[in-house]
């Protein structure tokens, strides 16, 4: 008995479309918003019948934060695209980005143990 073999999953057309990349991004002329690939994104409203399929998934997608990597891996579009699609939303105030929280470093433990004997005297 063979054992089943697994096949690739191809690549829909209608997402690597040049054409349907350009319609959806718009005018390439535009200025942009600094996003990065982790910078996190949040929804601050529910679709409206008005946006575009892909801005309206991002709104679903974002109700908890989410990267613009995540964002550009589960929509299967280009971080360019995102960036785009992203930036119209930030204008529209539909969305909220920010820098991803960087962990502080731990403070020097002689500092700890002087605040613990401060404690301790009291």
């Amino acid at each position: 008995m063979n054992a089943p073999r697994r096949e690739r999953r191809k690549a829909d057309p209608a997402l690597s479309d040049p054409e349907r990349l350009y319609v959806i991004t718009g005018d390439p002329d535009g200025e942009r918003a600094a996003l990065d690939l982790v910078t996190m994104v949040v929804s601050q409203a529910e679709p409206s019948p008005t946006v575009q399929p892909e801005q309206a998934a991002i709104l679903r997608l974002c109700r908890a934060p989410l990267s613009v990597a995540e964002i550009s891996a589960y929509l299967s579009l280009p971080f360019s695209v995102v960036t785009s699609l992203l930036t119209e939303l930030l204008a529209s105030e539909q969305i909220e980005s920010r820098a991803p929280i960087v962990r502080a470093t731990l403070p020097d433990r002689s500092l700890l143990e002087a605040v613990m004997h401060g404690l301790q005297k009291l």
